[in-house]
């Protein structure tokens, strides 16, 4: 338990920093599990609605991730690898 002021406050902070960053790293699971589950269907299909749908997925993934990495969520070469990973994913395609 805290005993003085600061102490009380650091605790609600890494409480309230631990909540965004929770929310940055499963928005990323999540989008991205939706992300394959398109990438399935449109290998099956060759649609173009499916493409362009599969290309707003990965965009907002993008976007996650790089606002994830700004914020000290993911450090910059976890980014950079996850998106990595994602755009070759896309490419073989």
């Amino acid at each position: 338990m805290a005993n003085n002021k600061s102490a009380k406050k650091r605790i609600l902070i890494a409480k309230r920093n631990n909540l965004q960053n929770r929310f940055y790293k499963s928005s990323v699971r999540t989008l991205t599990k939706k992300f394959l589950k398109d990438l399935d269907s449109y290998k099956n299909s060759q649609n173009g609605a499916d493409k362009e749908k599969l290309q707003t997925t990965l965009n907002s993934i993008y976007s996650l991730i790089d606002k994830g990495s700004k914020r000290n969520v993911y450090h910059k070469n976890t980014a950079a690898r996850k998106k990595a990973k994602l755009a070759a994913l896309l490419k073989t395609v």
